[in-house]
């Protein structure tokens, strides 16, 4: 074991780096679960000395210790958001929501189409994007089998709203938490910088589709007669949970908020917003609904890329950009947002940002804060924008194709990787305006 270690410790960079892809290739190809591969490669980076396994090392704190390279702000957050949103799910408000937003549109098939577009792109902002899919599929069939007419361009819409709105907040997506906390931004710090960009993204690609999508989108007046006649009035299933949860729900988004003044992490606002809500359940029945696997994917994740940043991986990835780009500003910002983009539509965002945050934080500490500043948000509009490539680009886009198969409309990778395409490179050129007009 000793010389295996002495090799390992000689070849480090190569040896974690490699690690890595091949983590990055096994997820890629999901043949095996993408949970079971980073817990798989976590422990290696460990047994091989990658990370230390100790916490102290001659009486002091071992820097290398591998629970140090886990981001505990963003696990606690992602756990905590699930709960609350598992409990306010139960008392039916964002069907009724969804409901009254259908309602308005009197049943026209494109007027349904923004409003879904709308529902999801804004829900994503404040929930997870796989738990608004989650919540809009029902409706969006039942709407589809009332109007006799093909939920294709209702899904695709809700796939690419879903990964734009999404964008726009620090909750909104996973890629977010995790810059958040490597960044030291608050909620209001992306509210600010990315509203902007999203907003603008969304009312072009919502155009577009709904352009494209007309000739598909016809339904007989009586169809629409019905879906504007929708009976929401049943859709509250318990009242008393759901002001409950509303309360806590709008004090832990107030808490978000106001993080400049008080100072209280994002992830402790959320703790406190679960525990209150969990007071009045069954611990049990909400815990077993927590996406259990995301959370531990993420701890692996995080213990792998760690062997890199100890070995020195990422600092040397750092200096290979800034020479790359001659040390210019505008040069890496734009390398960052347009490799984010096409990456993230083909490999899991999640590992990608997880690996490109630490790299950012090295070249900060190279060239200072007001550098990066731009860099950050390249990665959020890169990685988050660029799950709307492919089929396969998001979890939600996967939950969405899986369902509709499910229901005999199954969505065609080619057919998809069409729209795609135009989404992600409008989306990116809308950023790169927006980059060069506001930071560079």
């Amino acid at each position: 074991m000793e010389m295996i270690h002495s090799f390992v410790s000689a070849h480090n960079i190569i040896i974690s780096a490699g690690l890595l892809i091949l983590a990055y290739i096994f997820i890629a190809t999901e043949k095996i679960p993408k949970v079971t591969i980073a817990l798989l490669g976590a422990g290696i980076t460990i047994l091989l000395g990658l990370v230390s396994q100790t916490k102290l090392t001659e009486g002091t704190f071992n820097p290398e210790y591998f629970i140090n390279f886990v981001d505990f702000n963003v696990i606690f957050l992602l756990v905590s958001m699930m709960i609350i949103v598992n409990i306010s799910t139960r008392s039916g408000i964002f069907n009724w929501i969804a409901n009254e937003l259908l309602k308005h549109t009197k049943g026209h098939p494109i007027k349904i189409l923004v409003a879904l577009g709308l529902f999801t792109a804004v829900t994503s902002a404040f929930l997870d994007n796989v738990t608004t899919v989650i919540l809009i599929l029902p409706i969006t069939f039942a709407i589809a089998r009332k109007l006799e007419i093909d939920p294709l361009p209702y899904l695709l819409t809700e796939i690419f709203t879903s990964n734009i709105g999404g964008t726009a907040t620090l909750i909104g997506d996973p890629p977010n938490i995790i810059i958040g906390s490597a960044a030291g931004f608050s909620f209001m710090d992306f509210l600010y910088n990315l509203t902007l960009p999203v907003a603008v993204i969304f009312v072009l690609i919502i155009g577009i589709l709904a352009i494209l999508f007309k000739k598909n989108l016809h339904a007989d007046s009586d169809k629409m007669q019905e879906v504007a006649n929708m009976d929401n009035t049943k859709t509250i299933t318990d009242k008393s949970l759901m002001i409950r949860s509303l309360i806590v729900l709008g004090l832990v988004i107030t808490g978000f908020v106001t993080h400049d003044i008080t100072h209280i992490e994002t992830c402790v606002c959320a703790m406190l917003g679960a525990s209150v809500l969990l007071l009045f359940e069954k611990p049990g029945d909400i815990l077993k609904d927590v996406e259990w696997n995301t959370i531990f994917f993420f701890i692996g994740l995080f213990i792998i890329i760690g062997g890199v940043e100890a070995s020195g991986g990422i600092k040397l990835m750092a200096e290979w950009i800034l020479k790359v780009t001659q040390g210019s500003q505008e040069a890496a910002s734009m390398l960052i947002l347009w490799a984010s983009g096409i990456i993230s539509g083909v490999i899991d965002n999640i590992p990608y940002t997880a690996t490109m945050a630490p790299m950012i934080g090295v070249i900060e500490a190279a060239k200072g804060a007001e550098y990066t500043f731009p860099l950050w948000w390249c990665l959020s509009l890169g990685a988050c924008l660029g799950g709307n490539l492919t089929i396969i680009g998001a979890a939600a886009n996967v939950i969405v194709s899986e369902n509709a198969s499910a229901e005999g409309h199954p969505i065609a990778f080619l057919r998809f990787l069409k729209y795609g395409i135009a989404v992600v490179g409008i989306s990116l050129a809308v950023c790169t305006l927006y980059i060069k007009i506001m930071y560079l």
